[in-house]
This record gives C-alpha cells, structure tokens and sequence, in this order.
C-alpha cells in the first residue's frame, strides 16, 4: 500500500510538519468522527437509559475485540485507562509483595519518568534495584541474572526506549523470565502502533502497558493495561466501586477482570475513538506502517549525516529501533533549535539522554519524504 498517497486526506492539517508521535500523534478524521458520533447518538438516546447502555457495552466490546487482535491476548485481559501512567501504578502500587522482595527495574536514570518514579517511590518498601544499561539503553541479560534472586518479585522493561528509540529484546527476556517463574511487566508505549508484531504470548509478560494517543492515533486521555487472567490475583486494585465489586456478607468481593480493575472509567467518547483508530491501523497493516516509519526515519539519519557537526544518538541498525531519530548540533542548543523550527510549523522536541539533552524526530506514517527533506533544509539554515 503506498501510505504517502493513500492516508494524506485522512489526516487533518495543514501547513505544519509534525514529528512528534513519540509524544502525542495526530488523528484521523475518521477516529474523530467516530467520537462526534458516539455522543450525538449517547445525548440523543438519552445517557442515563437502556439504549445508551447498550450503546456503551457494544463500544467496550469492540474496542477490546480490537486491543486483543492487535496485542494477540484475550479481550477479557483488556484493562482501560487513562493513560500509560495508570498501568504503571497499578502494578507498582498493587502488586502484592512481601518486605523481603525486590523489584528490578532499568537504568533508572535513562528511563521515562512515567515507568521510573512509581518504582523510586516503592523503594521506601523494598528493593529496587537497576540494571547497567549501554550509551543506547540496552541491557545486558547476563547482568539481569546477577541481580535476580529467590526473591525477586518482578522485571520491569520499556519495550522501547522514549529518549533513543532502541527496541529492547523483550522476548528474549520474557522467556528467560517465564522459565523461572518471575513476573514480566511491559511499558510498551513506544512500539504499540509503530512496529508489526507486539505478541504479549511471545514477550511472556504478565502486565503491560500502552497509551492511546501515540502511535495509535487515538484520542487523548485514553490507554490500557494488559493483565494477563492467570496473573489478576497478584494485583489489588487501587480503586474499588459498585463496577468493579460486589458487597455480599459485609464484605466485598471482586468481580472477575477486567472490571475488577476498572472503577468508575466513563470515557466513553475515547473509546469510540480509540477503538476507530486501531481498526484504522489494523486495515492499513502495522507491517506496511513499520516499513514506511523506518523508511522516514533512515532518510532523516541519512540526510543529517551531511550536515557538519550532527551527532545521531540510539542504534544504527535499523531493525534495533523505531522511527525515533535523536541528535545534537555541535554548539547548538537543542531547545534552541526545536523553538526555531517551530516558528516554521515543524515540530520537533528536546528529550534528554542521561542528562544530555537532544532533539528528537519521531516520524509516523502519514509523514512524507517531502516534509522530512524541508525539515532538514531548515536545520541546515539555521
């Protein structure tokens, strides 16, 4: 499928490059609509009646018909959140441990705040303890096998890194975990959408997690959390209400996942959205998406590469990453640089690797070879 011609009409913006998917991607009309759609008909029918419940139920349904097809699980395994966030606090602050357990997590100081700081905050209980990690964000197993021990409770990776976009060589990891029985949690928001197969039965994990509005191209204030339906038992829930328990004989009971797991969640346009927009990828294929982002991606590498006094940061092998393309000018501040291309509609971000900070190009596939090459002239001049 040629995407630079089929999905330019189905994106709606004009005159700005947007390279910031690794942030927050852009929608389609089509997910958009659908969400118009979902509250024209809700309001119409009436929110607090049998129609709109019914209404609702079918939007759950599908959207998790959709998330386990993309995810390969089973729908009933589809938590909804708000956010990648959610999933991460859920396991870190509902996992049950004994004081005695630890935790291991990587490098803490080359990961994203979201799938660090509810681990430093658990390190008031219990051990948590880091991987080494190399100049690209990879870690070495033969290192994760001296941290582990009888009482390691679980290993918490990023499938792929926010900062260099490396790709972590989660099932190679999660089947070295699954074979001693240690619990595997997943921040997958960076690959979920960008790349063709995220198979949580390959990785092996128990839990993961994934926003939205990233390289899905979903609303805001969406994501999920994957719980495995052998593994529901090691978490209590954060939030409990009338949807997620029953009160029987003074005490309560949890229902069976996912509400167990999903009090109170009422963002039923989002899902709407949600939902249209994963059916979207899936009818254009993730395979045929990853192609075109990596495709992008090496033309950006390829183009900076000429220009003097450029460093490029993460692998260089294409296979080993996303479309996340991260580099520095010599001399040149980095927010510098993305302000001054903002003021031309291209949008670019400052990330930091270790405490280095870098410009950041994260390209999805309704991004185009033109708008690629006017974002290099543009460095070029400045």
């Amino acid at each position: 499928m040629n995407l630079d011609y089929d999905v330019a009409q189905d994106f709606p913006y004009k005159n700005r490059i947007y390279l910031n998917n690794a942030s927050t991607s852009l929608m389609p009309i089509s997910s958009i609509k659908a969400m118009t759609d979902f509250l024209v008909t809700y309001n119409e029918v009436g929110p607090d009646s049998s129609t709109a419940d019914d209404l609702v139920r079918e939007k759950l349904f599908l959207v998790r018909k959709a998330i386990s097809h993309l995810i390969k699980c089973k729908p009933e395994e589809v938590i909804l959140t708000q956010s990648t966030t959610d999933g991460v606090n859920m396991v870190a602050n509902g996992l049950n441990l004994e004081s005695s357990s630890n935790i291991i997590i990587r490098g803490s100081n080359h990961e994203h705040p979201a799938n660090h700081y509810p681990w430093v905050r658990l390190s008031r209980k219990i051990d948590v303890r880091n991987m080494q990690v190399d100049e690209n964000g990879f870690c070495d197993l033969k290192h994760l096998e001296q941290k582990i021990d009888n009482n390691t409770g679980l290993v918490v990776l990023s499938h792929a890194l926010f900062n260099t976009g490396t790709i972590l060589p989660v099932e190679q990891i999660g089947k070295f975990l699954y074979e001693k029985n240690i619990p595997f949690f997943v921040d997958s928001a960076q690959t979920v959408g960008c790349i063709e197969d995220v198979d949580v039965n390959k990785i092996n994990c128990n839990f993961m997690s994934f926003n939205g509005s990233k390289w899905l191209c979903g609303p805001m204030g969406t994501g999920v959390f994957y719980c495995k339906k052998e593994s529901s038992d090691l978490l209590e829930p954060l939030q409990v209400g009338g949807e997620s328990a029953i009160f029987y004989e003074d005490k309560i009971a949890y229902k069976e996942i996912p509400a167990k797991f999903q009090a109170g969640f009422r963002n039923w346009p989002g899902v709407a959205g949600l939902e249209a927009s994963i059916v979207y990828l899936l009818r254009l294929g993730l395979g045929s998406i990853r192609k075109k982002n990596i495709k992008l991606a090496n033309l950006l590498r390829d183009e900076l590469s000429k220009v003097t006094g450029i460093s490029f940061y993460g692998p260089e092998e294409s296979e080993k990453r996303t479309s996340i393309v991260s580099f520095s000018l010599e001399g040149q501040d980095p927010k510098t640089i993305v302000e001054k291309l903002e003021k031309q509609n291209m949008i670019l971000a400052v990330r930091e690797i270790f405490n280095k900070k870098v410009i950041r190009a994260s390209m999805h596939f309704f991004n185009t070879e033109s708008e690629v090459l006017k974002v290099v002239e543009a460095i070029k001049k400045l």
